[in-house]
């Protein structure tokens, strides 16, 4: 049986480079297989060990077992910490019940948790830009007693602060956030808080701040962007805010190929492919795959720098 014609016009796509994986989430995923050849299955993680459904699923294949709370994990079993970072109060509950645990909190969300204690033992109140109710917010937030970190979303938060209430201030940031945002709130509340104590070095991620970057690269040569990664997960969906505020309207998240809307493709002549730092790169080949089954295409794959960093897996797994 013969193929149906492709369609005739020629999608350009344009490939990002760097996307995907981090260091951090390579870290975290590798740390879950290491484990499951260390101890056998069943391994427990607490919460997805990054924001990827694809990657939970592939992993609960092999063997592990996700669940949201500690007590959900039987005492016998060894339990992992996702790469987000968690409260100082559940490694204290593993211990106290003594289990097995290992903790994959990648190491700049850990630099993070480092910067605010340091703060508050200098006697410092803590603002931390973030999202509310994102696991990697509650995680720092949870290194210092309850009411020490103040969460702030936007400018508005600060513009409801009232100054005569923190004499000595200083800041962090979530990793995952769009550098620009955040670069707006850190002015407002330098204005507001001039003695403001600022990080010494930001916060946001090199994985995060790269892929944004070249986000914005690809919108000066693309009418369409799609942006492979999970609903879940922060930076992707940044990913989708930093094309659309850069000037490409149609920026669009999707799962994987099974999600791509044709319609959109059909009215595109030149397409953008990312994908968020929990996004494996098999993934946004299906999504290539996908779009050269119907179109004829060409492919245009500019690396604009390239990301050597590695983060080592704790002792215990080696």
């Amino acid at each position: 049986m013969s193929k149906a014609p492709k369609n005739l016009s020629v999608k350009e796509i344009h490939l990002a480079n760097p996307r995907g994986f981090c260091a951090g989430v390579d870290r975290a995923i590798e740390m879950v297989e290491l484990a499951l050849k260390k101890w056998g299955s069943p391994i427990y993680v607490r919460h997805e060990i990054v924001h990827n459904k694809h990657v939970v699923h592939d992993l609960k294949k092999k063997g592990a077992v996700f669940v949201e709370e500690l007590d959900e994990c039987p005492v016998d079993r060894p339990v992992i910490f996702s790469a987000h970072g968690v409260p100082k109060s559940v490694p204290e509950e593993a211990e106290k019940r003594q289990m097995i645990y290992v903790d994959a909190t990648c190491p700049l969300v850990t630099k993070v948790h480092n910067e605010i204690k340091r703060y508050y033992n200098k006697g410092y109140k803590i603002i931390m830009i973030g999202h509310h109710g994102h696991p990697e917010t509650i995680g720092t937030m949870g290194q210092l007693p309850k009411g020490e970190v103040l969460l702030i979303e936007n400018k508005e938060d600060v513009e409801k602060m009232i100054p005569s209430d923190y004499k000595k201030l200083a800041y962090v940031t979530q990793t995952t956030l769009s550098v620009d945002d955040t670069k707006d709130i850190v002015l407002a509340l330098n204005k507001k808080f001039p003695s403001i104590e600022n990080p010494k070095k930001e916060d946001i991620c090199y994985a995060t701040t790269n892929r944004q970057e070249e986000v914005k690269r690809l919108v000066e040569h693309v009418d369409l962007i799609l942006v492979v990664g999970s609903e879940n997960s922060s930076n992707s969906r940044r990913l989708v805010d930093v094309a659309k505020d850069s000037g490409c309207t149609e920026a669009h998240l999707i799962e994987d190929h099974k999600k791509i809307d044709w319609g959109k493709v059909a009215g595109a002549s030149s397409i953008g492919i990312t994908s968020g730092a929990s996004a494996p790169d098999y993934l946004v080949k299906d999504v290539i795959s996908s779009i050269q089954e119907k179109f004829d295409t060409s492919l245009v794959y500019d690396t604009t720098r390239k990301e050597t960093i590695e983060f080592k897996v704790p002792p215990v797994l080696r």
